[in-house]
């Protein structure tokens, strides 16, 4: 291959290297931060069902929530017990000692936020 050609072949591999890949759209949704709920307090943001721990304080050790367009569900389990709440958009109600209020609601979101009661 003659130098110029080899060159140019270089520098065009080099330009195709250097270009920055794209950067995650702002339409992909973060995961809700669970940890934080471990307490009982916070809000989330779901686009899909959940499970996670919580403390022992409530009589409870793992909430899960799932929903549709129409109904969240909220189960609370612990050794020898379990609680759940079905609710709808706008309302409240609790499992155990762990406040819901459902902020918001359709097929694909559901917002959430639990407060503690204990």
């Amino acid at each position: 291959m003659p130098p110029t050609i080899r060159f140019a072949a270089l520098a065009a591999a080099a330009s195709i290297a250097l270009v920055p890949l794209a950067a995650p759209t702002a339409s992909a949704a973060a995961k809700p931060n669970l940890r934080a709920c471990y307490d009982g307090t916070c809000k989330l943001t779901l686009t899909k069902g959940v499970s996670f721990r919580v403390s022992s304080r409530f009589g409870l050790s793992r909430l899960a929530i799932t929903f549709n367009s129409a109904t969240v569900r909220v189960k609370g389990t612990g050794p020898g017990v379990m609680s759940q709440a079905f609710l709808g958009e706008g309302s409240t109600g609790s499992v155990n000692h762990i406040g819901v209020r459902v902020v918001s609601l359709s097929s694909g979101k559901a917002v959430l936020r639990l407060t503690a009661r204990r």
